[in-house]
């Protein structure tokens, strides 16, 4: 009987013991333990229902291109719980120079694939429209060195594109730093796209005519993300979930590991690593491996969900939300209109909007006071939205160092890691610091995490 220990409970430690389970459930010799050392499984997908509107606490939704999540939700039994955004409605705002101006149509990230709808938008001056037209003839550009989003945007379409499109839209993903942040680890199919077309608004109108147009392009579930935690926690085996246990230490010993956990300690032959590179980082494992896992930076957030009732609803405009650029010298980074975006989850007499703050460069947010923070948020609403009622309810949530930074030459560092981690005794690493940050990129993680661990202890996935 070989046995795992997964140390945190998050996306991708669920999806680890899952996989695990499933395997032990066929047969195969095999026990587990997950440690969570808060009191809920999750992590950052939460979700709750104030005044019948739905709030996410974290992700509100994955991208539907990327199969991962819906494939467990079907698996967990929530087939018919999945639901695609209202794409019909999709308009996006930028908030710039003092207006909420239109994305144009036809813009997939930062690259214009509808030259018109570029050309006609208040949104670029006629220097950048200009650079859209050349970047059209654009050759091949072959290199093995990484470099900036910055820097790659700026090359393509000048610094304003950078500052206000790419800035703005990875700031809500990644709460990262453009001027740091990895090209071949944040925007690995843009960097291929000019390798081989040189053009991205070539690469990408070509690949927009072979993708399926019906698609949504954001998934998620009725009641919310945490429905996915819901579904998943009770198939897992009741006796290896384990709550407030924070894992202190870990030590190699007998081909295997000690772990030690709350007040005891117990003989693990594997172990899978799911919590944040600088929570592993002080485990107690080797000095170099720790050293390589620090060197992931992290940033925080926060998300406030804010409830309204239907004459402020009638007053907001139509489409999925706005971006505020940081040139514009808001803290506000974004907000989503979730009456627009996902309809179902507000009744048709309240406005709900999710306001995002913090990220790499703002890092004090997080030392505001609640009240602090929403007086902040109800001015720049004024100054934008023109939005001067109270809320009728607020929930505030704090992320801190949940958001890994996949600055330049990320890459190379979690090839480091792995390789280290690949020195020790069966031991895998899973979550959204290594290969993506977004839901289905945590179940991917989790389940090959699970999987590296088996083969490493000889346990063929055949034999179940």
């Amino acid at each position: 009987m070989k046995r795992i220990a997964i140390i945190g409970g998050g996306v991708s430690g669920l999806a680890a013991a899952f996989a695990l389970e499933k395997h032990r459930r066929e047969g195969m010799a095999l026990d587990y333990a997950v440690f969570e050392a808060s009191h809920r499984f999750g992590g950052v997908v939460f979700s709750e229902r104030v005044d019948d509107c739905l709030i996410e606490a974290g992700p509100d939704s994955f991208l539907t291109e990327k199969p991962w999540a819906a494939d467990l939700c079907r698996e967990v039994g929530l087939a018919d719980e999945l639901i695609g955004s209202n794409d019909g409605a999709r308009k996006t705002y930028v908030y710039l120079n003092g207006q909420l101006v239109t994305m144009p149509d036809g813009l997939m990230f930062m690259a214009p694939t509808k030259i018109m709808p570029a050309l006609s938008s208040p949104l670029f001056s006629s220097g950048t429209k200009l650079r859209f037209m050349r970047e059209w003839f654009q050759g091949g550009r072959q290199t093995n060195s990484d470099e900036s989003v910055a820097s790659f945007v700026e090359r393509h379409y000048g610094r304003e594109v950078a500052d206000r499109l790419a800035e703005p839209l990875l700031s809500g993903v990644y709460g990262g730093d453009i001027n740091k942040l990895s090209l071949r680890a944040v925007l690995p199919r843009f960097a291929e796209m000019e390798a081989r077309h040189g053009s991205l608004g070539r690469a990408l109108t070509s690949a927009r005519k072979k993708a399926p147009s019906n698609k949504p392009i954001f998934t998620s579930l009725k009641e919310g993300m945490a429905q996915m935690v819901d579904a998943l926690t009770p198939r897992l085996h009741a006796a290896a979930l384990h709550l407030n246990t924070p894992v202190q230490a870990l030590q190699p010993q007998d081909h295997g590991w000690i772990v030690s956990a709350g007040l005891a300690s117990d003989h693990f032959d594997g172990v899978v690593i799911a919590t944040s590179p600088s929570a592993g980082a002080g485990l107690g494992l080797p000095e170099e491996l720790s050293k390589a896992l620090g060197e992931i930076e992290y940033s925080s957030s926060v998300t406030v969900g804010l409830g309204y009732d239907q004459q402020v609803r009638k007053t907001l405009p139509a489409g999925f939300g706005f971006l505020v650029p940081r040139i514009e010298g808001k803290r506000l980074l974004a907000v989503t209109f979730v009456h627009n975006k996902f309809p179902h989850r507000v009744p048709a007499d309240r406005a709900l909007l999710r306001c995002f703050l913090g990220g790499a460069l703002d890092l004090p947010i997080l030392d505001l006071s609640d009240e602090e923070l929403l007086q902040l948020i109800q001015r720049e609403l004024r100054e934008i939205l023109g939005l001067a009622a109270e809320p009728i309810f607020t929930r505030i949530y704090r992320w801190k160092n949940a958001m890994p930074q996949y600055n330049v030459g990320h890459l190379e560092r979690v090839a480091k890691i792995e390789r280290l981690c690949g020195e020790l005794p069966a031991l895998a690493l899973a979550g959204n610091a290594y290969h993506g940050i977004g839901v289905p990129d945590c179940v991917r993680s989790g389940t090959e995490a699970a999987t590296r661990i088996l083969q490493g202890l000889g346990l063929s996935i055949a034999e179940s």
